[in-house]
C-alpha cells in the first residue's frame, strides 16, 4: 500500500508547516483507495488545538475530525490519515504519535527546519499498534 498525493498537496502541507512555525501544523487528508493505494484529492488544514505543547505536539479535535468526515462523504471521498509537521527535528513519528495514532491511517510527517520544509514521509500504524512503518510516498508532478 501507499499513498499518493499531487505536487500542489505537497506544496500546501509544506506552506502549512512554514506558516505554522515554530509550532506543529496538522490536517486531514481527504480522497480514495484506487488499486491498494490512498489517492489523497484534498487536503484540510486545522488549526493545531494543543494549546499546552503545540511546539512538540497537535491535537485534532474530535468535532474537526467529524466535519471533515462530513465533508468528505459530501463528496464521496474518506478520510485516508493525516498530517503534521515536525518543528526542527526528523519527519519521524514521535513516541507521542505511537500513542495518538490509529492503524490503517496514513499519517504524512513533514519536518520543518528553522522555518523552512524539508523531508516529508508518510508512516503507517502496525495493527498490533507496536510501531510506525514506513507508507511509500507517492508524489505526482
Amino acid at each position: 500500500m501507499g499513498i499518493r498525493l499531487t505536487a500542489a498537496h505537497r506544496q500546501a502541507i509544506q506552506a502549512h508547516g512554514e506558516r505554522a512555525y515554530p509550532y506543529e501544523c496538522c490536517g486531514l487528508l481527504l480522497g480514495r483507495m484506487r488499486d491498494g493505494v490512498k489517492v489523497v484529492q484534498e487536503i484540510k488544514p486545522v488549526d493545531n488545538a494543543r494549546l499546552d505543547s503545540p511546539r512538540n505536539r497537535y491535537l485534532i479535535p474530535p468535532d474537526e475530525v467529524v466535519q471533515g468526515d462530513r465533508y468528505a462523504r459530501q463528496r464521496g471521498l474518506d478520510i485516508l490519515g493525516f498530517y503534521h509537521s515536525h518543528p526542527d527535528v526528523a519527519a519521524r513519528p514521535s513516541s507521542y504519535d505511537l500513542e495518538h495514532a490509529w492503524p490503517w491511517y496514513s499519517y504524512i510527517i513533514v519536518s520543518i527546519r528553522e522555518g523552512r520544509a524539508a523531508e516529508m514521509r508518510s508512516w503507517i500504524l502496525r495493527d498490533d499498534r507496536s510501531q510506525f512503518d514506513p507508507e511509500e510516498l507517492i508524489l505526482e508532478s
